[in-house]
């Protein structure tokens, strides 16, 4: 009974366990009740994305027709009766749950603030509004690296080689790009949390600054789907920027 009344329960009435805390059955129920709200905002924006696919099938072909459309074309080619739904189906769930992030992430915000002090919250919100903007950065440079990734990637087997690509490969290396460029812009994020958390200090940061030089270059190598040199540089010189600005942050959140 318990756990019906608190599937309608308002965000702002106060927990009802002694001392103001939720029980695991509030904690479970209200987790719920997150995840539910999150999957309709994700199946919404994936019925948009359905019904838009061709609109974002261009936009996203539109890199491999500007590098290979004068020698054979930009078409992507299927094997499988069942990969052109498969594809579109595929799109449509990477989209919707794009549409639906800003949904998503504010129910993870929602269901986590309850059990923060003020103090973790005053931190909190610059931190989650960072990482998201760094996110979207990372995936911007990721979509404005990948046409000089894709001519690489098509040059360096020479000229007796004709490309023909399957959607699904072809949005795999695009998703990953994606994905990588964006988790590794979150670098000064996690640097300023450890410099908060007293983990790390900017002194010590100063002293590692070549050595990191050299490892952000060797992780920007191993982590880029691509492993084409464009790719290489983006990732590594904005994550060695990121390096100087977390030590001049984390110096300024001391002071």
């Amino acid at each position: 009974m318990t756990a019906v009344v608190d599937t309608v329960r308002p965000d702002t009435e106060e927990p009802s366990g002694p001392g103001g805390r939720m029980s695991l059955v509030d904690h479970l129920t209200e987790l719920r009740r997150r995840l539910v709200i999150s999957a309709i905002a994700m199946a919404i924006g994936g019925v948009v994305a359905f019904f838009l696919y061709n609109h974002i099938l261009n936009f996203l072909v539109h890199p491999y027709c500007s590098v290979n459309a004068k020698k054979s074309g930009c078409a992507l080619f299927i094997q499988d009766p069942l990969e052109g739904f498969a594809t579109r189906l595929k799109v449509a769930g990477y989209v919707g749950l794009f549409l639906a992030s800003p949904v998503v992430l504010f129910q993870m915000w929602r269901f986590i603030t309850p059990g923060l002090h003020p103090k973790e919250k005053k931190y909190a919100v610059p931190f989650v509004l960072s990482s998201i903007v760094l996110f979207i950065f990372g995936a911007v440079i990721a979509m404005l690296t990948f046409p000089q990734a894709l001519h690489f990637l098509i040059a360096v087997g020479g000229p007796n080689l004709q490309t023909i690509f399957s959607p699904s490969k072809y949005l795999n290396l695009i998703v990953l790009m994606i994905v990588a460029f964006g988790v590794a812009f979150e670098f000064p994020v996690v640097l300023v949390f450890l410099e908060v958390a007293g983990v790390l200090s900017t002194a010590r940061l100063k002293q590692w600054r070549r050595p990191a030089i050299v490892i952000i270059f060797v992780i920007a190598a191993v982590i880029t789907p691509s492993q084409d040199p464009y790719s290489l540089f983006a990732m590594a010189i904005p994550m060695c920027v990121f390096y100087e600005a977390s030590i001049l942050i984390g110096r300024l959140l001391k002071r």
